[in-house]
């Protein structure tokens, strides 16, 4: 997960819509089941989707009213004590 990657992706749901970032993680896994793609492009696309499925989390975050900077920091603990 890369924290400046989820920041401006719920700069772009704030500015857009959630729907958008949905559909696109949705065309992504569409294409992740495309015949003969690679093994380093599913790791992009996983990365690309496990980004934006975060920046959905820390944007519900915010909406619920805490400030962005610690919604990102409390999303990127939550990250990294669920892999310790």
């Amino acid at each position: 997960m890369r924290l400046p990657l989820i920041k401006h992706t719920v700069e772009f749901i704030q500015t857009h819509d959630e729907d958008w970032v949905n559909e696109t993680i949705e065309l992504l896994e569409h294409i992740s089941e495309a015949k003969g793609i690679k093994d380093e492009e599913l790791e992009v696309i996983g990365e690309l989707i496990s980004n934006m499925f975060g920046a959905i989390e820390v944007n519900k975050d915010i909406k619920a009213g805490k400030p962005q900077k610690e919604a990102l920091n409390d999303f990127m603990k939550r990250v990294v004590g669920t892999i310790s």
